[in-house]
């Protein structure tokens, strides 16, 4: 008898918890609510810019004699360097290796070096006037090994912002439209769609030993590499109240 007044008063219980949690589901006033994204970008010039410049030894004369040194050609880089006024510690050597020249079936006995030298510049302006103060058979080539923007970070931030009040200002139009008032957020996700190097394009030429071009001739380059794009966009949800 005990044993069945305790069940049917844990079934009471148990009953009543329930009766009394979905009145409190049921008294609970659903919130309106409006989901957008937003998004903002922005390009800028790449203010560190890598530039890949390769020397290498060769010889004056077709017989395989008077060699230029790699030396001789490194300080004629080095001093051009100076001279664009670029700083010392922009200026370092990215690799080093050589080969042999084969001369028909002789054995090679004459090893030639070649040099890669990293230039970090904020423009690309002043790169062909320094290159062309080289030997013209010493410069085997030209790239741009990599580029920059120095403040990334802070403009990621800026743009993300800008992604944010774009999605706010997008949901007061959309609920103004409707007669409806936009309440403050109630989430907010970013989308992981930012950052993204883009090619770089210039008027740098590529030089090998086989120009022709006159080093005096080599003018100046005026067109700087294309601009980065940063974008970003943001989803939000507000209240309406």
């Amino acid at each position: 008898m005990n044993r069945l007044i305790k069940t049917l008063t844990m079934s009471t219980l148990m009953l009543a918890t329930a009766f009394v949690g979905n009145a409190q589901t049921m008294e609970k006033p659903l919130v309106k609510k409006i989901e957008v994204n937003g998004s903002a970008e922005q390009e800028v010039l790449p203010d560190e810019i890598y530039v890949s410049i390769s020397l290498r030894e060769y010889f004056k004369d077709k017989d395989n004699k008077n060699k230029i040194d790699i030396m001789v050609l490194e300080k004629q880089l080095q001093k051009a360097v100076e001279e664009a006024g670029i700083p010392k510690e922009n200026f370092s050597i990215g690799a080093i290796n050589g080969y042999r020249e084969w001369w028909g079936k002789k054995k090679p006995t004459t090893f030639l070096e070649t040099k890669n030298y990293i230039l970090k510049v904020s423009n690309l302006y002043k790169i062909d006037g320094i290159v062309s103060k080289v030997e013209e058979k010493g410069v085997a080539g030209i790239n741009i090994d990599r580029y920059e923007f120095s403040k990334i970070e802070q403009l990621r931030r800026d743009i993300k912002i800008k992604a944010l009040q774009a999605a706010k200002e997008k949901a007061k139009y959309l609920l103004e439209g409707i007669g409806e008032q936009l309440g403050e957020a109630i989430e907010i996700t970013e989308i992981d769609n930012g950052y993204t190097p883009q090619p770089v394009y210039s008027n740098m030429m590529m030089r090998s030993a086989k120009m022709e071009m006159a080093a005096d001739a080599m003018p100046e380059s005026t067109i700087d590499v294309q601009k980065i794009k940063v974008r970003y966009e943001m989803k939000a949800v507000f209240k309406i109240k």
